[in-house]
Parts: structure tokens; sequence; C-alpha cells
């Protein structure tokens, strides 16, 4: 499957809402994902042929990484496009000085746990009740980097 991995442009907030609401119950807004492309702190990327088939986003904070959302479109899933979005925001955040990448992930999502270990991510707390619809835990799952 060809696609670019590329940054976030106005452009792509469409469709990024749209995977926003396939694969999320509490989707993000236009106009949430709007202000992080104006947000020094946030790096947002897309992985793009005709469109926006996933993005991921990160923000970081005094040398601290933390991904908010990645999302795969359904009819896109299993052709690596996630781990090679996680790679590109471990790249840049590493590049970028940070010394750590972190995310939550709902405890059920075995898939994304899978990935997450398998990138050299380690298991590093729980936060209770997390998530809602369904409420559900939040694993924490942190990648250090080594300088």
């Amino acid at each position: 499957m060809n696609y670019d991995i590329l940054p976030m442009t106005a452009e792509d907030i469409q469709g990024i809402v749209l995977l926003e609401n396939e694969c999320f119950s509490s989707p993000w807004t236009f106009d949430g994902i709007e202000e992080e492309l104006h947000n020094p702190d946030s790096h947002f990327l897309c992985a793009k042929a005709e469109k926006v088939m996933g993005y991921i986003g990160v923000q970081e904070i005094c040398g601290e990484a933390y991904i908010t959302n990645i999302a795969v479109g359904n009819e896109f899933r299993r052709n690596g496009i996630a781990r090679s979005l996680l790679e590109c925001a471990c790249k840049g955040a590493d590049e970028r000085r940070c010394e750590f990448i972190t995310l939550e992930v709902r405890e059920s999502n075995t898939p994304a746990i899978s990935l997450y270990e398998s990138e050299k991510f380690e298991r590093v707390g729980m936060r209770k009740n997390f998530y809602s619809n369904p409420t559900e835990n939040g694993i924490i799952y942190t990648k250090y980097f080594t300088r």
C-alpha cells in the first residue's frame, strides 16, 4: 500500500475528523484539531494517499512527548500504517531531544498494546476508569530515549 507520512495541514483536518468519529467514542472536534495545527508544541502527522488514512498527534512539553491520539481508518488497518506513524512520531520526539514518549491505551485494545510493546514501549502504570463510553482503565505505556 502506497502512502506518505506528512505533517498535518489545514486540508487534512476534515479527514482527521472523519477518522476521529470512526475510531473513538469521544472524538475530537474540527475546532479542537484545528487548534493543534497552530500549537507550536503539537506535532501531528498524517498517513495520506488520496485521503487521510491515519494520523498521530503528539504534544511536547518540557522535553516530554505525549501521544494524544493515533487512528487508522478501518479500511486501511493491518497495512503497517499505525506502525509507520508511531515510528515517525518517536523519531521526531527523539530528534527534538525529548526524554520519552508516552500514551494511554484502553485496557481491552490488544492490537494497539501489541504494537506498542513491539516498538519497545514499556507498561509503566494504569489510570483507573480513564476512558468513558464504555468506562475502562487506561494503561500507560512509555518509550524512553537514550542519550
